[in-house]
Order: C-alpha cells, then structure tokens, then sequence
C-alpha cells in the first residue's frame, strides 16, 4: 500500500490480526525461528524508523511554509511609507560637485550645498571640507593649515553661519518665486 505525503511516497506493510504474512506462513509459534526473520524484523523497524523520520521531515518543513507565510507581508499590505523605505533611486545624470582640498577630493551631491560652498573663501572652505566632508577635528586641520586650533574652531563657527544664512536666503528665494 502506498500513502502520499506532501511530496513524499511513504509505502506500508499491513498485518491483520489473525492472518499470517507471507513471511511467517511457515513459522509454528517460536519453535522455528530462523535468522532470516530476523532480519526481515529489523529491516521493518528501519523502514518505520525512515517513514517517522521522513513525516517528521515533512511535517517540519509544511510548519516551516506556515510560518514564513504568516511573518511575509505583500507589497499591496504596506504602506507607502515603507515601500519608500524599501525604494531605492538611481541617479545617473545627477550633477556632482568635486572641491579639492590638501590633494583630497570632496564630493558634494546637493546643488544648493554646493553653491554655499562655493561662494565662501578659499581657506574658510577648506576648514569645512576638512571638518565635515572629511571628519578631521580642529586640532589635525591645524597642523595640516598651520592655524591654532581656536582660531580654526572660531573661523569654522563663523563660516557655518554665513552657510547657514546663504542657504536659508536661498529658500527664502525660491519661496517668494513660487507666490
């Protein structure tokens, strides 16, 4: 007799109470015990040893489809925020702006943070790149400018001001051209 499993065919042997297998027809009682029935017992305990394993196989792999279906959620199940999160886009014509400061190469995406950085003056610019951009503290873009560190801590202070004003005087233009 064959029974179907998932995926898997899982033959069985049935005895019925009273009747004997072809196996045993010549066995009387326990008289005649020969080893070849012993081996067949032991081949009917691995067969139900391989048919546990192999339900338990696939009873854990169907548990395994349950519950990775109750944790998925469909893209038609999110909300727009997070298919924003899940988003990405490519930006093949976007204009970049490279700055050169002390033979490194400063790359900014941003228009508007670009022109702010351009607008200042050569060393200014240079204080912020090297803080900012490249993650050097005032002590290091010091020694590399042979400034003080509280002269370099007071032009950066300074200078981020004025970004800050450009850019905001920037906004505040393109708000008022939008009335």
């Amino acid at each position: 007799m064959q029974l179907k499993f998932g995926s898997f065919t899982i033959l069985t042997v049935i005895v019925m109470k009273g009747k004997k297998s072809p196996a045993f027809a010549d066995a009387k009682g326990g008289d005649n015990v020969n080893t070849s029935n012993h081996e067949q017992d032991k081949q009917h305990a691995f067969d139900s040893f391989c048919k546990k394993v192999l339900k338990n196989e696939a009873r854990n792999y169907y548990d395994e489809l349950k519950q990775r279906k109750d944790r998925e959620v469909t893209f038609s199940g999110l909300s727009e925020q997070d298919i924003k999160q899940l988003a990405t886009v490519d930006k093949y014509f976007a204009s970049v702006h490279i700055f050169s400061v002390l033979g490194h190469a400063v790359i900014v995406n941003d228009d508007l943070i670009a022109e702010a950085l351009r607008s200042l003056p050569e060393s200014k610019r240079d204080i912020i790149l090297l803080f900012y951009f490249l993650g050097l503290s005032d002590k290091e873009i010091g020694k590399r400018l042979n400034l003080i560190r509280t002269t370099v801590q007071y032009q950066r202070a300074g200078t981020l001001q004025q970004l800050k004003k450009f850019i905001w005087g920037q906004a505040d233009e393109e708000g008022q051209g939008k009335k």
